[in-house]
């Protein structure tokens, strides 16, 4: 009798069956929590769930493609991703304060700063890995040249939010190569004695306010202060069990703006406590624990420094998001990764994950 050689649905797909499950209970949560912080607003929760069904089905194509036929796109994904950034300086559209968004005929708004999450470490991975490691200094200098160009774009735009995310996606690829620790701790160095000279001449009104409101939101509690006041007010009043789905006070009596976006887990904190972000905690670590598995797993450079950094760079995300609520770093204006609303942000996540998907399952098949 011929033996059955049929590959389980999950290879055939070239899904990840761990992440996959890691990322649908993730998602699942936050349609949950988004269904209170939106008060109740079926139509938010029914649009978010449209965009995360889009997101996994676009990261499901994305998986299909070998590592090695993603790498050799990795060019020309960033110079698109920097004609973007252009065509926002020239057409761009302003919304929040940043003017980071395109609205082109026939195409929904998105931000084209959101594909340089993607852009910048697939084009460090790429260059980085068929180097020798760890990097010769003129390597890191083109490296940081990669990295500084599309985070000073960005930065034109008035996000630094983004800017950051993008740098960051790209400094730790660097950081994975192996560069030495005296390097890094030179450019620490450097970036803090740096640091008061960009307040005083380089940083806008807004920036110098966001800085000494966090050293003392109370220097303007209705103005710059106000939403990390509340959204304190929300984390403490929740306590150990929170006070209940839809009970709320801060966030349905509208105290905390932007109470599903960037500032969501205070929603999640006031109504279920410090067991509610526990548990949020412990969904993103199986997302990160398997990340860094399929990094560590990795059967070129390329991959193992891409997989790395997407891991990395969402941990980074998700630390920034909750620092941020909680009063630990400066307002940046970052949403939390699956759980707050949103559209492209979304969409990059995911495509982050079908990339990390690849890498695992064509990994697989090259080890047999």
């Amino acid at each position: 009798m011929a033996e059955n050689h049929r590959l389980p649905i999950w290879s055939a797909i070239h899904a990840d069956p761990p992440l996959l499950v890691g990322i649908i209970l993730l998602c699942a949560f936050g349609l949950f929590i988004l269904y209170s912080a939106s008060g109740g607003d079926a139509e938010v929760v029914q649009r978010q769930a449209t965009i995360m069904g889009g997101g996994v089905l676009v990261m499901l194509i994305v998986s299909q493609f070998n590592p090695h036929v993603i790498r050799t796109w990795a060019p020309s994904i960033y110079a698109a991703g920097l004609g973007l950034l252009l065509l926002v300086l020239l057409i761009g559209v302003e919304a929040n304060g940043a003017r980071s968004w395109l609205d082109l005929p026939g195409l929904p708004s998105f931000q084209p700063s959101e594909v340089l999450k993607i852009s910048v470490p697939l084009s460090m991975a790429w260059y980085l890995g068929s180097r020798p490691l760890p990097p010769r200094f003129k390597h890191l200098f083109w490296s940081a040249f990669i990295i500084v160009l599309p985070a000073a774009l960005i930065i034109i735009q008035n996000d630094t939010g983004t800017a950051i995310m993008v740098a960051m996606s790209g400094v730790f690829v660097i950081l994975l190569a192996g560069i030495r620790w005296r390097i890094v701790f030179f450019g620490i160095f450097s970036l803090l004695l740096a640091s008061p000279a960009w307040y005083l001449f380089l940083a806008q009104e807004h920036q110098k306010n966001r800085i000494l409101t966090f050293f003392d939101p109370y220097r303007d509690p209705t103005g710059a202060g106000y939403n990390i006041i509340q959204s304190q007010i929300a984390i403490g009043s929740g306590g150990i069990f929170g006070k209940g789905f839809g009970n709320g006070a801060q966030s349905h009596l509208d105290f905390i703006p932007e109470s599903n976006t960037d500032f969501i887990l205070a929603v999640l904190a006031e109504e279920f406590g410090l067991l509610g972000i526990l548990c949020l905690i412990c969904l993103y670590l199986f997302v990160l624990v398997r990340g860094f598995f399929i990094a560590y797993s990795a059967r070129d450079m390329f991959s193992r420094l891409l997989a790395g950094s997407i891991t990395l760079t969402l941990f980074f995300y998700i630390f920034i998001n909750m620092a941020m609520v909680s009063g630990l770093v400066p307002v940046i204006g970052l949403p939390l990764p699956l759980i707050s609303r949103g559209g492209t942000a979304i969409l990059t996540l995911f495509i982050s994950f079908g990339l990390l998907m690849s890498i695992q399952t064509h990994g697989k098949e090259m080890g047999k």
